[in-house]
């Protein structure tokens, strides 16, 4: 399943997610910190998503009360939900 989520409160625009079950195909970045997004989406490939997201919500940026990370979390939790809906 693909899905695409808006994150709110990051430099990023747009989060691509590619989800086979529970485990995640591909990620991908728009915006926010070039390097730093593109290890996160080679890191997590292949991983299980449950595992992503225990590791990455609630990380923070500097003084903003999320982060790049903490959205790719909410994002897949999103993603998990949809896919189990049409399933």
């Amino acid at each position: 399943m693909e899905y695409r989520f808006t994150p709110r409160g990051v430099c990023s625009r747009a989060i691509d997610i590619e989800l086979d079950g529970e485990i995640i195909k591909r990620v991908k970045f728009y915006g926010g910190c070039d390097g730093n997004l593109k290890a996160i989406s080679i890191l997590t490939e292949g991983m299980n998503a449950n595992d992503v997201i225990r590791m990455l919500e609630g990380n923070t940026c500097g003084f903003k009360k999320t982060s790049c990370p903490d959205q790719l979390a909410i994002a897949l939790r999103l993603g998990l939900e949809e896919q189990a809906k049409n399933a």
